[in-house]
């Protein structure tokens, strides 16, 4: 989770500079610092055009006392602000730099004033005013070199500055999609893609089992980076998981009473650590997607115990369209991507790899079924496979017919992990001796002599 502790202080007024060694003029100086602020140092390229596509579904809150209420004026996601032609935090933003680097500075403070209007609490949106403004008048070498704000609050600034510049710099292909997101069952409307790297959630909705780009968002992840070994080591786990639940503002409140403003709005469990967590001996718990807190519009790039946190309208456009135990959840550090012509080609391969698994079940021909499993990495958590082998020989011994439906079949890569799929299904099973229904999950993996299962259990 977020972590409670750590104070999110307020900016008493805008940014200051101090310009010991001036060596620009204020507007070249500040032009200077909005080029190099691009991740490494590149220029900041601006065309103009919005990031975001078609909205993802407005939803309404409010708060009052640390409250929330359904009745209020409506707010609604970054994507739907700047579909409909509404105030977007990150697209006026986009414009403010645009003047910034043309030199036009009273253009930018306006641009810059829309936000804070809008947005008092827009920590960041203050810093650039003040840069702004004192760039009219000194020369100006840092960002945010302010002599009446912490240290630690002016680097975080900094970071939330590259980072969202670097997000707009480095939009995701449009033509491509990330190459986990395999096959979508008719019961997942929509997929959740993390990329760490980018400070970036990207929403994607369910179209005939292919994945169509709907919007993305700024993230904030674990203070210490990602991929979780342990509880408490402050990192974002990357993988394979699905929302589990949903905790309201006044759950929030019951349960951590003050603390609860940490997580903001709301929160949606994961269920990290997963089966390839714990097989990779992970543990931890309480990872989550949730809110920021009400005092802030955002918070640092990394600025969490682990957890992703979003804005809270747009943690509350994404929550409402969030199915538990159904919307997966994929966090990467550094998003593959991969064309729909290329996804679809692995869709077919591993979905025939599965299909041929179920025949070979059905069949009673347990040494070819057995074929399906990885005889060196296979194992259920409890079983290898030389005791799963076993089992399922006496199994089917006792039976004259076999027969196994399988429906809602979800395929998604892992990230970080060459060549492994999550498969889950729900399985149908029916024999002459017992019958049952269950959510299956199975884990498979590219070997030499083609894809081969390393785990299975309950999905």
């Amino acid at each position: 989770m977020a972590d409670p502790a750590r104070a999110q202080r307020r900016l008493g007024t805008p940014a200051l500079f101090n310009a010991t060694k001036p060596r620009l003029g204020g507007r070249a100086s500040l032009l200077a610092i909005v080029l190099l602020l691009a991740a490494g140092g590149a220029a900041f390229l601006l065309n103009g055009s919005s990031r975001l596509s078609a909205a993802f579904l407005p939803v309404n809150y409010a708060t009052k006392g640390g409250s929330v209420s359904n009745t209020s004026a409506p707010v609604v996601s970054s994507a739907h602000r700047s579909a409909t032609g509404a105030l977007d935090p990150e697209t006026v933003l986009q414009k403010t730099l645009a003047e910034i680097q043309n030199q036009r500075m009273d253009n930018a403070l306006a641009e810059i004033d829309q936000v804070i209007g809008a947005y008092p609490n827009f920590r960041l949106a203050h810093l650039i005013k003040g840069d702004i403004l004192l760039a009219r008048a000194h020369p100006i070498n840092t960002v945010g070199n302010a002599s009446d704000a912490p240290q630690e609050m002016l680097d975080d600034l900094r970071d939330e500055a590259r980072a969202r510049m670097a997000r707009l710099q480095r939009e995701r292909p449009k033509d491509q999609v990330p190459r986990y997101l395999v096959q979508m069952p008719p019961e997942q409307r929509y997929a959740l893609v993390v990329d760490t790297s980018k400070s970036t959630l990207y929403v994607y909705e369910n179209k005939g089992g292919e994945a169509r780009y709907v919007a993305d968002y700024y993230a904030t992840i674990g203070k210490s980076g990602m991929d979780k070994f342990r509880e408490g080591d402050n990192k974002t786990p990357l993988g394979v998981y699905h929302v589990t639940g949903s905790i309201s503002r006044e759950q929030l409140n019951q349960r951590y009473g003050k603390l609860a403003g940490e997580y903001g709005v709301g929160a949606l469990p994961i269920n990290y650590p997963n089966e390839w967590d714990k097989r990779s001996g992970r543990n931890g718990s309480g990872i989550w997607l949730h809110g920021v807190p009400f005092d802030t519009y955002s918070r640092p790039p990394r600025a969490s115990k682990g957890c992703v946190a979003l804005t809270n309208e747009d943690f509350l456009a994404v929550s409402a369209n969030a199915q538990i135990g159904v919307t997966p959840v994929i966090i990467a550090n550094g998003i593959e991507w991969t064309s729909p012509e290329a996804a679809r080609t692995l869709r077919e391969e591993l979905s025939q790899a599965v299909e041929s698994w179920r025949r070979d079940w059905e069949s009673l021909n347990t040494p070819n079924y057995l074929k399906h499993y990885s005889p060196a990495k296979f194992s259920t958590g409890s079983q290898n496979y030389q005791a799963w082998a076993e089992h399922k020989q006496r199994v089917n011994a006792g039976k004259t017919w076999i027969k196994v439906k399988v429906d809602n079949v979800s395929m998604f890569f892992y990230p970080g992990a060459a060549d492994l799929a999550v498969v889950t299904f729900d399985q149908d099973y029916n024999s002459s001796n017992l019958a049952g229904q269950s959510k299956k999950r199975q884990y498979w993996m590219k070997e030499p002599g083609g894809w081969k299962i390393v785990y299975e259990g309950m999905g």
